[in-house]
């Protein structure tokens, strides 16, 4: 097998797994109140990069801590919202509502370099006919057909946006030498946000039931720790257009999880709906290939 085959299918697994946290996360909150869960979850997954590279991440310099934070806040702000949102709206549609991170992002990123000062990327028409086609998906996918607007999904949407402004800050802060002192840092800033969080917005509530308890260290373990890692590791191994085309295919694998273990149904229109959010998606992400939507947009365009 090909190293780059190896990878794939390792990014594959890794798609898979996160396409798979929906159904669990939602699931996991009939046993403990989101803000909890994300303090807990978080103080877990910092408590075992500690124990495990316990040399690495215990003498961090300024730098690392003060761009982790700002990481740490974006993550937390993003993983908030999608955990309090998955109270109110399905495990389907929170996916494919995550999903706009990819329209999203090209958009933000071309909104604040010039603040954060970095390496200037062009916007394309692809990338706003994207963000068209994910909006009509998303207004068919939450028509009176399918399953109405409502907190859940704005909530939702609010955090594909923390995680766009997420990933770009984290090209802004990927010139750190050690990638992992950053992410000890924001997971120990994401657990601290929601136990504070949790102590003032909410009546916290954790029942450690055996389901809770598998539940949260799959979370934790699988799809946080050794996700990151695998990703980190193998992304490298292919080209950024298949690892982005696997990557895509998470709120399809989301929908299927719910679908199967949750009896969720989306309707026929919102079945429609997510084709196009998919399509949007696509285009967006391969717009530097497709001649037409490859145009840079200038100020006289605007």
């Amino acid at each position: 097998m090909s190293t780059q085959r190896r990878a794939e299918i390792y990014i594959l697994a890794v798609t898979v797994i996160w396409g798979s946290t929906f159904v669990i996360s939602k699931n996991l909150l009939n046993y403990c109140t989101p803000l909890a869960y994300t303090a807990l979850r978080f103080f877990l997954a910092s408590a075992i990069v500690l124990v495990i590279y316990y040399h690495r991440v215990t003498v961090i310099p300024i730098s690392a801590y003060l761009k982790g934070s700002v990481l740490g806040l974006l993550l937390f702000f993003g993983f908030a919202l999608q955990t309090v949102g998955l109270q109110y709206t399905t495990a389907s549609k929170s996916a494919f509502f995550t999903g706009m991170l990819v329209v999203l992002t090209p958009i933000v990123y071309f909104s604040v370099q010039r603040v954060l000062k970095m390496v200037r990327k062009p916007l394309l028409y692809g990338n706003i006919v994207g963000v068209i086609c994910s909006a009509v998906g998303l207004y068919l996918l939450t028509s009176p057909e399918g399953s109405t607007f409502n907190i859940g999904d704005a909530m939702t949407l609010g955090c594909a946006l923390m995680f766009a402004f997420y990933i770009v800050y984290l090209d802004f802060a990927s010139v750190e030498p050690d990638k992992l002192q950053l992410t000890y840092v924001q997971f120990l800033v994401c657990g601290f946000l929601g136990l504070i969080s949790a102590w003032i917005f909410e009546d916290a509530r954790i029942d450690f039931t055996q389901d809770f308890i598998v539940s949260l260290l799959y979370l934790t373990i699988f799809a946080t720790i050794i996700a990151m890692w695998v990703q980190n590791h193998f992304q490298g191994e292919t080209t950024p257009t298949r690892a982005a085309v696997i990557f895509s295919l998470e709120p399809v694998i989301a929908g299927i999880f719910a679908y199967l273990f949750a009896g969720e149904n989306i309707g026929y229109m919102g079945i429609i709906g997510a084709a196009i959010i998919m399509m949007g998606l696509m285009l967006s992400e391969f717009s530097d290939e497709i001649p037409g939507l490859n145009r840079v947009i200038t100020a006289s365009d605007a």
